[in-house]
């Protein structure tokens, strides 16, 4: 039996043009996205960014309680883990609230599918510059997660991470993973990873993961465990 399509109300910030696409590509065919575009400066996000981004998140997230949507899905990883695990899960509660549909947060998808793999020490590959990749690997291993290696393309505009491409991305993976790593994570939901992965995975003998792919195995994770069907 085919699994039933989500009608999915995705939040990414605004320069986010690859997580829509590849999110729907991953999904159960037919499944729908209401994407809300929080806006941003050029730079990338930072500590000091998150009150007001965060904020600004919670205010426009309220339009979804109208919408006919299953499933509110927060997209963007480094939003996540700058606040740590804590305020991650905190943010996906107050998103619950103002909008009375379950929340996904693509921070806390990362986590639970490494968990799923029985990943312990990872070969990360990021878009983003040392101060932010710390914060990444602080969120990773107060969640049980050792980075073992971590290679990052230190993207210092919106801009710049918009141009890194799939073939890039290959490159870096391979740079970054080791006999001592026990799956790949690339994090970062600007990131075109869709077409890669398989490979990679083959390539590695090993799980290799990404922001947008862990994300829809996260959404796919909560409609299977309800009621979701019948209510379709």
């Amino acid at each position: 039996m085919a699994e039933a399509a989500i009608r999915i109300g995705l939040m990414v910030p605004v320069n986010n043009t690859t997580m829509e696409p590849e999110l729907l590509a991953w999904l159960p065919e037919g499944s729908t996205c209401c994407t809300l575009r929080i806006p941003r400066g050029k730079g990338t996000l930072t500590a000091a960014d998150l009150p007001a981004y965060l904020a600004q998140a919670t205010t426009m997230a309220r339009s979804f309680a109208a919408e006919g949507i299953d499933l509110v899905v927060y997209g963007c990883t480094a939003a996540g883990f700058l606040a740590g695990p804590g305020r991650d899960a905190e943010v996906a509660r107050e998103l619950a609230a103002v909008t009375g549909k379950p929340v996904v947060t693509t921070a806390s998808a990362m986590i639970s599918v490494l968990r799923h793999v029985g990943a312990r020490n990872i070969a990360l590959v990021t878009p983003y510059l040392d101060h932010v990749n710390e914060k990444l690997r602080a969120f990773l291993e107060q969640s049980g997660v050792g980075v073992d290696v971590l290679a990052a393309f230190g993207a210092k505009t919106v801009d710049e991470l918009g141009a890194i491409t799939a073939a890039q991305i290959a490159a870096k993976a391979r740079e970054a993973m080791r006999a001592s790593c026990d799956a790949l994570f690339i994090a970062c939901s600007q990131l075109p990873t869709r077409d890669i992965l398989g490979e990679l995975e083959r390539e590695f003998g090993r799980p290799a993961w990404s922001s947008i792919r862990a994300t829809a195995w996260q959404a796919l994770r909560f409609v299977q465990n309800t009621n979701f069907a019948l209510a379709h």
